[in-house]
């Protein structure tokens, strides 16, 4: 495991990677900015709950859509992550202990928010022996006591260096949905997500399945970052292997200078193209478009893939 560095300081991987020219966005990629008065009020639920949302630390372009619904994806077990990947905005270091009382919070925040669906992610904690496993698994509970009419998705870590034991806990404690994104090709996995092992990823979400057949898994990839169309083919080829239900594709957007360069913006023309090709695989569900994230529209990707299912049974 790399060294790790002192709470709060952000980034430090990032400050010695040379700047990346930022191109500008093409008319599709560009959103307003959040103002309305549901945006408003989801982050003042969040903030006196004192929870993180991937949606800000990640700089989510759909922030302002999804909030001012009032739905958000909460990011557990602090804001500081182990790994350091290129890609990413979320700070990287040392983070601190876990809060016990987190799982609760979520819980309540969920509840005022009157979520029907709810996704729960987190930042990658190496410096843990379960990897947080445990954590996800309390605050699933938590969620289901407080607000039993929600369905929960998780988009979780990868448990590289954790033992078979924690991906059991966590689809022990039922989400609905099991999501962890493979985020690209495994030929940009040195440059775009180092401290992660594309087959071991791919290796978790087939486990999930064996564990527990009936649980839909979902994983997703970012295009831009310098891969082919034949392989974004073979990765969809890969998660059809491993039995994946439900696959995204959107846009890389370069979060600073440090960032992985954006090698170029895929049209919305090439993007239905992806979907077509997935469809044609296999997935019960697909959505891929430019502004596409793992949680975009989470809760109504999660009813049209129960009812994939149902059609896909009525047929057999």
């Amino acid at each position: 495991m790399r060294d790790l560095k002192v709470p709060g300081e952000r980034h430090p991987e990032k400050a010695h990677r040379p700047d990346q020219a930022q191109p500008k966005k093409p008319a599709w990629i560009r959103v307003k900015a959040p103002t309305s008065a549901g945006y408003k009020d989801t982050r003042e639920i969040l903030k006196s709950n004192r929870l993180h949302t991937v949606c800000e630390e990640a700089g989510c372009p759909n922030v302002g859509e999804c909030w001012s619904a009032g739905h958000a994806t909460m990011m557990i077990m602090g804001e500081i992550c182990t790994r350091g990947c290129s890609f990413c905005n979320i700070a990287t270091g040392k983070p601190e202990a876990l809060d016990a009382f987190e799982p609760g919070r979520v819980a309540q925040a969920v509840e005022k928010l009157g979520l029907r669906h709810v996704v729960l992610t987190s930042v990658d904690r190496d410096d843990l022996d379960d990897g947080g496993a445990e954590h996800f698994a309390q605050t699933i509970r938590a969620i289901r006591h407080r607000a039993p009419q929600a369905t929960i998705e998780v988009l979780t870590p990868d448990f590289l260096k954790c033992p078979p034991s924690a991906l059991e806990t966590v689809v022990a404690a039922r989400p609905d949905v099991f999501n962890h994104n493979l985020e690209t090709v495994p030929g940009l996995y040195p440059a775009v997500r180092p401290g992660a092992r594309y087959f071991h990823s791919l290796r978790l979400l087939q486990r999930v399945k064996e564990l527990d057949p009936a649980m839909f898994t979902k994983s997703g990839i970012m295009v831009g970052l310098g891969e082919d169309r034949q392989g974004v083919l073979q990765v969809m080829d890969d998660m059809r292997a491993a039995d994946i239900d439900f696959l995204t594709i959107g846009q890389y957007l370069q979060p600073t200078p440090k960032h992985h360069a954006v090698a170029r913006f895929v049209t919305p023309e090439e993007f239905k193209g992806y979907e077509t090709a997935a469809y044609g695989k296999g997935f019960l569900m697909v959505s891929a478009t430019p502004l596409t994230r793992s949680s975009y529209h989470a809760g109504e990707g999660f009813a049209r893939l129960r009812a994939a299912r149902l059609e896909k049974l009525d047929r057999a």
